[in-house]
């Protein structure tokens, strides 16, 4: 395949669920984002979305206010030509523009994915560590707490809660290594956490590829929406 014209440019929430719903391993339409859309050759091919996260205070740790910070939620794109690298780092630019007190951009690479973080290292994020996080299982499936979270709201973490609306055998279990990555936005703020910065992790035996289009629907899905519907 050729190299695509790329755009970068807002997205409607239909078209992000649409996404998300299609094209992500989660298969969860996050609540309350930014959503920014990718188009190549005039084609819908994903989005890009920033949130709050599930954390209340995920500032907290670099002495950032909530409107200071954001977390990268999201990388829902079909099978495309232009890196992922490059769709992201464009929607970056975009999200700091557009936010002009925003400092810092959190984001997490699921290892239970095969995910290691391979476009966060080619747009130069900082490495901060890594960290088992719970999960839970619910109809037969290992949920990690945000995607609940973003399904059901605070009942979707609790266990009493899910058994009671969701799954009478729901369950607490150990998830997955969750590598942390940080993109600082400013100069004060990329020396200020550069002391956190660890050398970055390789990518596992088993891992999928970094543009996460294992398992999605081809490029020829017809229920796609068109660059007209998505922006």
């Amino acid at each position: 395949m050729g190299k695509a014209d790329l755009r970068i440019d807002w997205a409607t929430h239909a078209a992000a669920k649409y996404a998300v719903e299609t094209w992500h391993y989660s298969r969860s339409m996050p609540s309350a984002s930014v959503k920014i859309g990718a188009w190549e050759s005039g084609r819908f091919i994903g989005v890009v979305i920033f949130g709050r996260g599930a954390a209340s205070e995920i500032g907290s740790p670099y002495g950032l206010p909530q409107d200071e910070i954001c977390e990268l939620v999201r990388v829902a794109l079909r099978p495309h030509v232009t890196p992922t690298s490059r769709i992201l780092a464009q929607s970056l630019r975009l999200l700091k523009s557009s936010n002009p007190g925003l400092r810092m951009v959190v984001s997490f690479a699921d290892t239970e994915q095969g995910h290691h973080g391979g476009i966060y290292q080619a747009t130069g994020w900082f490495f901060e560590g890594s960290k088992e996080y719970h999960a839970y299982r619910v109809n037969g499936n290992v949920v990690h707490p945000k995607t609940l979270h973003s399904k059901y709201g605070k009942g979707g973490q609790s266990v009493p809660w899910l058994r009671k609306h969701v799954d009478q055998k729901a369950e607490r279990v150990h998830g997955a290594m969750k590598h942390k990555y940080l993109m600082p936005l400013d100069d004060a703020m990329r020396a200020q956490i550069a002391h956190l910065a660890k050398p970055y992790p390789k990518r596992a035996k088993q891992a999928t590829t970094g543009d996460q289009s294992a398992g999605r629907q081809g490029s020829t899905d017809p229920h796609a929406p068109n660059s007209g519907e998505a922006s």
